[in-house]
């Protein structure tokens, strides 16, 4: 591929900064757009940054700078975001500043401004599971059903699994495909609609190819381990590396799709290249689930390995938490040849590897207590 001018908004983050690593790698001109997030960065440059792109401090809301970054670029890929499930409940102005007035800012300077708009030649932007709140379930009386969350009053009993919405059966979980209707269940999930929706819409109608693709449960390094609200790996991770067990709600079986950031940056690179991408929205996740509890034994045999520690399964629950979500990843597959190379079981000892040299605040009990003030764990 022809080299390209690219802009990378959150290019310093986790999946940012890999992407960064990668467009560099192909040749391209790249230009990352960040603010350094205190919660995730300490308002500090990482020292992961790749020094060959051109680096730009500043807030995705602020357009005269946004504008400034996003001349002459031929493609922009959006990952941007204020990320945290349980966080967004009790900070929703922030989450919708951050997430959907950034995204509409980014938008709105490029349509109205000429120069920029036709100059670009795609948009790529990060989405989330999170959208569909459940995944896709099957009944054994009513075929594939799309249950929304599990009452409250059936979470009081300790009865995890999800029921059919029309008969009442327990269903069974199965991939989740692009089509399953979207329930998203936090303000952070109504938010990466926005995003997912909002940059659809906008390509269009002004063609521009945009690509939304909707990343299931990342892991990999540079995640922020300090962070409290950030993926269960690296929460799990900062737990052990202060010596304390990992704390899971529920009985420990609900599942996600554990994909490595590595395969992330595989299918962003896909969707710039390919056109038959445009317009479309695609998982991108593994295929396969692992329960959250298998998850922290996989990492406490590789940091404590000599410990006799145990993970504390709490059977608590939290509001708006689903039971079970994983990825159908054959759209990707047959439409753009996406092909996950890491398990998590082949990815641990890397990520670990890199853990083990970090430093982390533990953050959880801080997080916990606040969910618990606002009546959002039980």
């Amino acid at each position: 591929m022809k080299a390209k001018s690219i802009l990378v908004t959150g290019g310093a983050g986790f999946v940012g900064s890999h992407l960064v690593d990668q467009l560099v790698k192909l040749g391209h001109q790249v230009t990352i757009f960040d603010n350094l997030e205190d919660q995730v960065h300490q308002g500090k440059v990482p020292d992961y940054l790749n020094t060959n792109a051109e680096f730009i401090r500043g807030d995705v809301r602020d357009a005269d700078i946004l504008t400034k970054a996003l001349l002459n670029k031929d493609v922009v890929f959006h990952q941007a975001a204020a990320v945290g499930v349980g966080q967004s409940m009790y900070q929703i102005r922030k989450y919708a500043d951050y997430n959907s007035t950034g995204g509409a800012t980014l938008l709105d300077i490029i349509v109205n401004n000429n120069k920029i708009r036709n100059r670009i030649e795609k948009i790529i932007v990060a989405s989330s599971m999170s959208i569909y709140g459940e995944g896709l379930y099957t009944c054994s009386q009513c075929g594939d059903v799309y249950p929304k969350l599990r009452p409250t009053e059936q979470l009081k009993t300790k009865q995890w699994e999800v029921n059919c919405p029309l008969c009442g059966l327990e269903c069974k979980h199965k991939g989740t495909h692009e089509n399953k209707p979207l329930f998203p269940t936090s303000i952070y999930a109504i938010t990466k609609r926005d995003h997912e929706e909002m940059f659809l819409v906008t390509g269009i109608s002004y063609q521009i190819p945009v690509v939304a693709l909707r990343y299931f449960n990342i892991f990999g390094t540079r995640q922020a381990l300090s962070n409290p609200y950030t993926g269960v790996a690296a929460i799990f991770s900062s737990r052990l590396l202060n010596n304390k067990p990992p704390v899971i709600f529920e009985d420990g079986l609900q599942s996600r799709d554990f994909v490595h950031v590595s395969d992330i940056v595989q299918a962003n690179i896909l969707a710039m290249e390919k056109n038959a991408a445009n317009y479309q929205a695609y998982n991108v996740g593994t295929g396969r689930n692992l329960s959250i509890k298998d998850v922290a034994e996989k990492l406490m045999g590789k940091l404590v390995p000599e410990s006799d520690m145990q993970p504390v399964i709490e059977y608590r629950f939290r509001e708006g938490d689903i039971r079970h979500c994983y990825a159908d990843i054959s759209k990707i597959t047959k439409e753009l040849g996406y092909s996950p190379k890491m398990r998590f079981e082949d990815g641990i000892s890397e990520l670990t590897h890199w853990v083990s040299e970090q430093q982390a605040d533990d953050g959880f009990e801080k997080a916990r207590s606040e969910l618990e003030r606002f009546g959002l764990a039980h």
